[in-house]
This record gives C-alpha cells, structure tokens and sequence, in this order.
C-alpha cells in the first residue's frame, strides 16, 4: 500500500510517498531555513507563502522520484494538527483538492505521532507498545504509545517546549537561527559544568517539564555578564544550558519507563537530533539493557515521510476526511481525528 504523505506544519515544505508504513520511496524537502536566518525564526506569512509556492512542484518530484502516479497512490495523508494555523491549510487545502480532483482517500495525520512514526522507518522491527520521548520547539512530551492509533501523554511542559529553550538561549548568546542546531554544534568542547543552572522540577507532577525558569536564568545571567562587561564562554555556556536540559528529558523518561516497566524506548522529534540528548539516551538504555530507537537526522526534523508512515496506520484504523477538513493550531496527542 502506497501513501502520498504531505507536510506544511512550519517551516519546511515536504511531500514522499512510503510503501507499507516502513519503506521510503522518495522524500523531498523544500528548506526555507536560509530565509528565515534573516529574521532569527520563523516567519508565519512568509511560510505560508512559500509554502503555496513549492508545494505543486514538490509533490510531483516526490511521485516522480518513487516511479509512481497518482494511479498508484491508495491515499493521502496531511498534517493538519498541530502547527502554524497558516502553514497547515496550505498543505491541507492542497491535499482536499488533490484528493476530490483523484478520488483518491484523504487521512488526516497528527504532526506528533507522524514524529514518532520516523522511527517506523527506521527501525522497521519496531511496535508498540513503547515508551516514547517527543521534544521539539514547540512540544516536550513522555507518551505511552499502545498502539499505532492510541496514545497516552504521561508528562507534558508546562511552559516552555525544549527546543523552543534551547533556540532562546542560542540567540541571547548571539547564534543563529536555527538555535538548537548551532548550540549543539557550538558546545561540542564545552564545559557543561562552567555554569551552575538550576534543574527545575514541577512539583504535582513526576513526569512534567518547566523549562521558562531555565531560560529565564540563563539569559539574565549573560545580560548580568555583559552589564559588567564580561563576555560569557559561549560553549561553555551552550553545554551547561543543553546538558541541563537533557538531564530533565531523561530524568523524567527513566522514572516513567520504570515505574511502567518499559524496555523499549523512542525518541522522536526535532531535538532527537541534538548530539547530547542522543548521547545520554545511549547510556541510559544500555545501563538498564532498554532497546533504544532513535530516527536517523534526516527524519527528525520535519518531514512527510513520517506523516506518511503514520497515516499508513490511521488509514488502516479508518481514519477519512472529507472536504470539510479544517487545520488545527493545537490539538492533544491523544485525540483521534473524526472516523
């Protein structure tokens, strides 16, 4: 079975088509990340714009690079939760179209579990049930996934995601959008003991995360820095403020795993790619023999072979949409789009 996933969610404009869940036929990204540099993040109009300019051409490399037609599509998957409002209906617009215009059946897919779902292509032995860590900009999620289409949020953030932190801290230290990236890259020889940042705990809940606090600090501490005319060791700082983070990503992941007797653990997401994070999941699952999953980089950013790996799944659960599919700014992991 063969589905046409497509991804509008941000900033990254991106359409394959995967065989089965698990093969990869053709994956194209269309980057607008140069772009955006220029103002330090994302823009919303001038995604959606770029969006509704790439999409058609992108959509036909990605059939044309897995040798197929629409002929041979059995359906469309689309992100159409959660994400910029903007960006979303470009590319849920497109597929309502692309679907009345083939006949071909439309699969509203969740941009969460499509980030869990990379790790279907990845690991093509992998089912649930597992444990999975989902950090990105804008989430920060410990998830017992049951099954393909059931889901379980154990911890959430309650403020700030990690990787939206990790870009804010980047960009007081004066690094370039993308943040997160830059500030792994740049605190590879970093001491992450330099800077003293408290590890914040949210008190009614073992398994959530608080990451403003942290943020907090460490940009009145560089503002203090500079006041007096000192400059902070950037790497040094880099690696405290990643190294704190990632003790709070695992930390909380090792206690939910144990208490709920998981051995198989994921990692899903955008920050699934930072080096430190991937490090320490390594050492923790072999520490107590875990199985860990990990998506290669290319799929932890946003991409449509994950939606089209999830939506391989919804779509064998009976999830359809019709021309009245709207986009969703938000929307809990948990739900399931209307049946």
């Amino acid at each position: 079975m063969k589905i046409l996933g497509i991804e509008s969610s941000c900033d990254e404009t991106a359409t394959s088509v995967v065989e089965d869940g698990r093969k990869v036929l053709s994956n194209v990204v269309a980057s607008q990340v140069e772009e955006h540099k220029l103002y330090g993040g994302v823009v919303p109009e001038i995604a959606s714009r770029r969006h509704t300019e790439a999409i058609s051409q992108i959509t036909t490399q990605a059939l044309d690079e897995a040798g197929v037609t629409m002929d041979d599509i059995d359906a469309i998957a689309v992100t159409a939760a959660p994400g910029l409002i903007g960006a979303l209906l470009v590319g849920v617009n497109f597929a309502k179209g692309l679907s009345m215009a083939t006949g071909t059946p439309l699969v509203p897919v969740h941009h969460l579990r499509s980030h869990v779902a990379s790790n279907y292509i990845c690991s093509p032995d992998l089912k649930p049930p597992f444990l999975a860590l989902i950090a990105s900009g804008g989430h920060s999620h410990i998830v017992r996934v049951d099954d393909y289409t059931k889901y379980t949020v154990l911890g959430q953030t309650r403020d700030d995601a990690a990787g939206e932190c990790m870009d804010k801290c980047a960009r007081v230290l004066g690094l370039p959008y993308p943040g997160g990236k830059n500030l792994d890259a740049v605190s590879q020889n970093g001491n992450p003991k330099a800077f003293a940042i408290p590890h914040p705990h949210v008190a009614d809940s073992e398994y959530d995360f608080s990451f403003s606090g942290l943020k907090t600090f460490v940009i009145n501490t560089v503002h203090n820095m500079e006041q007096k005319g000192e400059e902070p060791n950037v790497p040094d700082m880099g690696a405290s403020v990643i190294t704190t983070v990632v003790d709070c990503l695992a930390g909380n992941t090792e206690k939910a795993a144990l208490q709920y007797g998981y051995d198989n653990i994921v990692l899903a997401g955008g920050v699934s790619a930072n080096s430190f994070l991937r490090g320490r999941f390594t050492s923790l699952c072999k520490s107590h023999s875990w199985t860990l999953h990990m998506p290669e980089l290319k799929y932890c950013g946003d991409n449509a072979a994950m939606v089209a790996a999830q939506g391989y799944y919804e779509f064998l659960s009976g999830v359809r949409a019709g021309p009245d599919l709207n986009a969703r700014p938000t929307m809990n992991i948990e739900d399931a789009f209307q049946v």
